[in-house]
């Protein structure tokens, strides 16, 4: 395993073939050789330099899929500073949240994301910013943030304009940079990536240049993407399957990112494969879903498309499938990982018969340990169900500030707890089958919460329904339900639980029940399972 930062890999790739195309984006119509996207990288990492961003600083990018977005994200990289991608969904409380948690010096944002104006809802969380000198902002929640720069040449009050930020680099000579970057380690922090916030409080892990460069190669090898290949990335940069899996995988393997637009649209996506032959997507279930039901499917020629990722998660299979049988991706491979995960633990190879890539969710990357554990850590047999532990680079430092949760994660011998149920098979093949957080442990009894929540989703009356356990003195856990009734519909508690008790063993019938209009739910649309937890303790 090569010891490399980002920055390194990138000059490496970029003067090996600077006349091979790097960037196209296609719905602004740019085309980036490698040659020309390090000097813009270089010009960028200047001029981060001369408005003081520091080694190990952190800089936040709030933004959509523009080509602006690589560069900061290649940039920063090369100095030193941290890379913050934030998710394009959040609000003002989840925009706050993650700059003061994230001790962000710079933002990197647009003047607009869709119908949000986020100059607007950044004044609200930085009242000081719109009244400050550019780039000198002093707030009074966000001590640290220093600047705030558009991703283009709008210009607004108290934010630099992209075109303020690259003068920015008169000054800064090639020796500064070259200096500047032979302070960068393979074990320095390069970026910090919040969770969705479905268990707990978003969490932001932190991961070093090690990690992502090491996670970028072998996804990369398991696909056997190389400098022939164009990998077409359809996913948000602020997702790892976007700025690990996407960008910066073709920039350390030397292929081509084609990205159609600055957020997924179905039908641009084939588009875009097919002018630029993409030969690899990665999408998520419903992105490959939604891609397929387009019309044009037939009338696009996509022949060219190879392999890609697709995530291990529930409805993979069926997606993998429709994919294998109505295209001629027939490399598409599964991966499992998570946010702490770096984005990759397990993927399965191209060259796997489909059969075995439609039951698992492959084996794991190179040079990382994984183990199916029970609830002491102790390792079980193959087939057996317990938690999978994974333990190399693909594992997070920990979540940036919060030693508590870090502990809570990672183990004294570096194994990181997924959190996630799975078997193993005898050639090292994981399936993922649930969350240990679905398992209610009720007097000793293991009762799956998905099992009931099920149940309850197909009563007649019932909408939808979340279920969790809650502790409970006498029995330890207790199982708990929110339902969500269909419209016009009324119901009672002990009509839900004879429904169940009709059904279902006594222990696992729920002992509290809560009608509800709605959930809580992170920015994305998850439900916040620890919510619903705290409220029905509170309650």
């Amino acid at each position: 395993m090569e010891r490399i930062t980002i920055g390194d890999g990138f000059d490496r790739v970029a003067r090996g073939t600077p006349d091979r195309e790097a960037f196209v984006f296609v719905e602004p119509g740019v085309r980036w050789t490698y040659r020309g996207a390090l000097g813009r990288v270089q010009r960028l990492a200047k001029a981060l330099i001369g408005l003081g961003v520091e080694r190990g600083d952190h800089v936040a990018v709030w933004a959509t899929n523009r080509p602006e977005w690589v560069l900061v994200q290649l940039a920063a990289a090369k100095i030193g500073a941290v890379l913050v991608p934030l998710d394009t969904a959040y609000g003002a409380d989840e925009l706050g949240y993650a700059l003061e948690q994230s001790d962000a010096t710079t933002l990197f944002t647009l003047d607009r994301i869709a119908d949000v104006d986020c100059l607007a809802l950044l004044a609200d969380c930085c009242p000081e910013m719109p009244g400050a000198r550019p780039g000198r902002i002093a707030s009074r929640r966000l001590p640290l943030l220093k600047r705030v720069a558009l991703l283009d040449d709008r210009r607004a009050p108290g934010v630099l304009s992209w075109l303020e930020v690259l003068a920015a680099s008169a000054g800064i000579t090639d020796h500064m940079l070259r200096r500047r970057q032979e302070t960068v380690g393979p074990d320095d922090p390069a970026t910090i990536v919040y969770t969705a916030g479905t268990t707990g409080p978003p969490r932001g892990a932190e991961f070093t240049h090690l990690s992502l460069v090491s996670t970028a190669h072998y996804a990369g090898e398991c696909m056997r993407l190389s400098a022939r290949d164009s990998l077409c990335v359809a996913v948000p940069f602020h997702d790892p399957l976007g700025h690990v899996l996407g960008t910066l995988m073709s920039a350390v393997r030397g292929a081509t990112t084609v990205v159609p637009a600055e957020t997924f649209d179905a039908g641009t996506t084939l588009e875009a494969i097919a002018r630029e032959r993409c030969t690899a997507l990665h999408g998520t279930p419903a992105m490959f879903t939604a891609a397929l039901a387009q019309p044009r499917l037939l009338d696009l020629d996509i022949s060219s498309l190879r392999t890609g990722i697709l995530p291990a998660v529930p409805g993979a299979g069926g997606v993998l499938q429709q994919v294998a049988e109505r295209t001629r991706c027939r490399e598409l491979t599964v991966a499992y990982g998570q946010t702490e995960g770096s984005p990759v633990i397990t993927q399965t190879r191209a060259e796997d018969p489909l059969e075995v890539r439609l039951a698992s969710a492959g084996r794991p990357l190179p040079h990382v340990e994984v183990k199916i554990a029970d609830r002491a850590g102790c390792e079980l047999g193959r087939g057996e169900e317990g938690e999978l532990c994974c333990r190399g680079y693909v594992v997070m430092r920990g979540y940036y500030a919060m030693p508590e949760a870090t502990a809570a994660a990672i183990d004294d011998a570096g194994w990181l707890h997924t959190g996630d149920l799975a078997t193993m098979d005898e050639h090292g093949y994981c399936r993922i089958t649930g969350r240990v957080s679905d398992l209610v442990v009720r007097a000793g009894e293991r009762i799956d919460a998905r099992e009931v929540q099920a149940l309850l989703t197909a009563h007649p009356k019932v909408r939808d329904a979340h279920v969790f356990g809650v502790p409970d003195s006498l029995f330890g856990e207790e199982v708990a339900a929110w339902i969500r009734l269909r419209e016009g519909e009324t119901a009672t508690v002990e009509e839900m639980r004879d429904y169940c008790r009709a059904r279902l063993a006594t222990s696992k019938v729920p002992r509290h029940v809560r009608f509800v209009d709605r959930y809580p739910t992170t920015a994305a649309g998850t439900v916040q399972t620890f919510r619903l937890r705290e409220i029905t303790v509170a309650r």
